[in-house]
């Protein structure tokens, strides 16, 4: 992946705010929508209800899968629209854990307006911490990212 790619990458997710994420429901996939904001390293922060179907599949699975989509401009065929696909493990961060505090920060950086849901019982921030991405930049243009060079990637100043 040369430097010009891995720079698209890092926009996409910082100029994107939402993601389909997959989960594992009752044995069969299931995919919602939900916003996210990103850490320094590149972990998603997602904050979600107790609720949703989604959130109750990340804890009797951790694995999921997050789809972020880039714009596709007029006259771009649909293989050309940029995209991210990750596969990594969901954690619940609850107010205890050492990286609440940024995650909340991060979360609410990006969604002011989610600070009222913060104060809802049933909701819970979850990490996703990747542990791979495939980028597929444009049109014949797909790089697989393992989690390492991806982590080094996002918490790299340049952009």
């Amino acid at each position: 992946m040369t430097p010009e790619h891995s720079r698209s990458l890092k926009e996409l997710l910082q100029r994107q705010d939402v993601a389909a994420l997959a989960t594992l429901h009752k044995g069969e996939p299931a995919v919602s929508m939900v916003p996210y904001a990103l850490l320094a390293d590149g972990s998603l922060v997602i904050h979600v209800s107790q609720l949703a179907t989604h959130t109750k599949d990340m804890q009797e699975h951790a694995g999921v899968g997050l789809l972020v989509l880039g714009e596709r401009t007029a006259g771009m065929l649909a293989q050309e629209q940029p995209r991210a696909a990750f596969h990594g493990e969901a954690r619940r961060c609850p107010p205890e854990a050492p990286d609440y505090v940024a995650a909340r920060t991060a979360y609410l950086a990006r969604f002011p307006d989610s600070e009222p849901m913060f104060g809802f019982g049933d909701f819970s921030l979850f990490v996703i911490q990747p542990g791979g991405v495939r980028y597929v930049a444009g049109f014949a243009q797909a790089f697989s990212v393992v989690a390492q060079a991806y982590h080094q990637l996002m918490a790299a100043a340049v952009v």
